[in-house]
């Protein structure tokens, strides 16, 4: 008796391909502004705990010339909210990033970052 014979078919194995290529192109799209908006946090912290007494006027001017170190390009100082809660500084940055992925098909993605501790 022959034994009935297990594993992927050609069509199951096409449409997997498939499915981890869409996968993977949606991962190299949409990672470079993942990583934009990580450094962004780290220099809001670097300055937030860095800068206590500094003007906010100073803040941004600090924040564009790491920008420049960074190669942050999306968010410019000017754009930042610089306030004071308690006796800290607390810096902040709302933006709105577009990623288009194929012809006129994209996406947005809302990031938030601050420098207050917890956030």
């Amino acid at each position: 008796m022959r034994k009935r014979q297990l594993g992927v078919s050609l069509g199951g194995l096409l449409l997997g391909s498939f499915i981890l290529v869409l996968v993977a192109l949606l991962g190299l799209k949409i990672g470079p502004s993942y990583l934009e908006y990580f450094t962004i946090k780290q220099a809001l912290n670097a300055l937030g705990t860095e800068r206590r007494g500094a003007s906010p006027a100073e803040i941004r001017k600090a924040f564009d010339q790491r920008a420049v170190v960074d190669d942050i390009r999306t968010i410019k100082g000017s754009e930042l909210e610089v306030t004071k809660e308690g006796g800290d500084i607390v810096i902040s940055a709302a933006y709105r990033k577009e990623v288009p992925l194929l012809a006129n098909l994209g996406i947005y993605i809302d990031f938030a970052a601050s420098s207050k501790r917890g956030e």
